[in-house]
């Protein structure tokens, strides 16, 4: 299995699940060109994708549903919430709506030799999911399966969302802001609020307390995702999380695990399992 992020922040984002057989897409918020072009980084291109996973409907995961979708046969599935506010969304532009497919959260799906569960997150979308994304490995050495997943956009936590985290052997996971700058910056009151709702998005410190919770030896990268361009500084980002980490009770170390930021609008460092 290959897990890379295309393009992780507040204004995009898009990550890559595949096997030699089976290449999937969580999330397509850039254009169809940065799309492509992280592809082509794997030596891959969209006509080689098989499927696309939305998390929710909000601009910066569909960006190019539409231009795809009157391009290439490619299924996209999301949750009847999701995909309803994605066919109302006219900024896509007119495209055919026989390839998007329902997905019910806790109902794993197969595409391929990949088997996806989605899950239930909290934001302020109509009905909005992380990924879980599993494969059963073909040679007798490495018969286990890898778990990979996407989980961004969560206003808050619990042992529910915490569940579908354990036992990874690799994620990407929003670090979206630090607080002291959402607080003294220039957003609205209302927006500030929205972001720091039990429906906005998880801050660095809550990333850390919550990546410390799922830890394992089994882990071999964690993406920080989904940062905030105007609330966020990467190094920020990790210092913070590493910090959770080794200030929490547990007996994980932060330099025991590989973490890593994950590029705005590139694609970012490709982790193979």
């Amino acid at each position: 299995m290959r897990f890379t992020s295309i393009a992780s922040g507040s204004s995009g984002n898009s990550t890559y699940i595949g096997t030699e057989s089976t290449h999937i897409l969580v999330d397509v918020g850039v254009t169809m060109k940065a799309v492509n072009a992280g592809l082509h980084e794997l030596d891959l291109d969209l006509k080689d994708i098989d499927a696309i996973f939305l998390t929710h409907e909000h601009i910066d995961h569909i960006r190019a549903v539409g231009t795809i979708a009157r391009k290439y046969d490619i299924p996209v599935y999301g949750t009847l919430g999701t995909l309803r506010e994605v066919m109302l969304n006219k900024t896509l532009g007119d495209f055919a709506h026989d390839r998007l497919f329902p997905i019910i959260p806790d109902k794993r799906i197969n595409i391929g030799d990949l088997q996806v569960l989605p899950f239930s997150i909290y934001h302020d979308a109509a009905d909005p999911v992380g990924y879980r994304i599993e494969t059963e490995m073909a040679d007798a050495e490495a018969s286990a399966s890898k778990n990979v997943a996407v989980a961004t956009d969560i206003g808050h936590y619990d042992d529910y969302i915490a569940g579908h985290l354990r036992d990874l052997d690799a994620m990407v996971l929003e670090s979206n802001h630090d607080i002291k700058m959402l607080s003294n910056g220039p957003y609205p009151v209302s927006l500030k609020r929205r972001i720091l709702s039990d429906h906005g998005h998880l801050s660095n410190d809550n990333c850390g307390r919550l990546l410390d919770s799922i830890l394992s030896k089994r882990i071999k990268h964690v993406f920080l995702g989904h940062l905030s361009k105007e609330n966020n500084l990467p190094d920020l980002a990790l210092k913070t999380v590493q910090q959770e980490i080794d200030n929490s009770d547990s007996e994980n170390r932060a330099g025991d695990i590989s973490i890593s930021v994950a590029h705005r609008d590139r694609i970012s460092e490709v982790v193979e399992l």
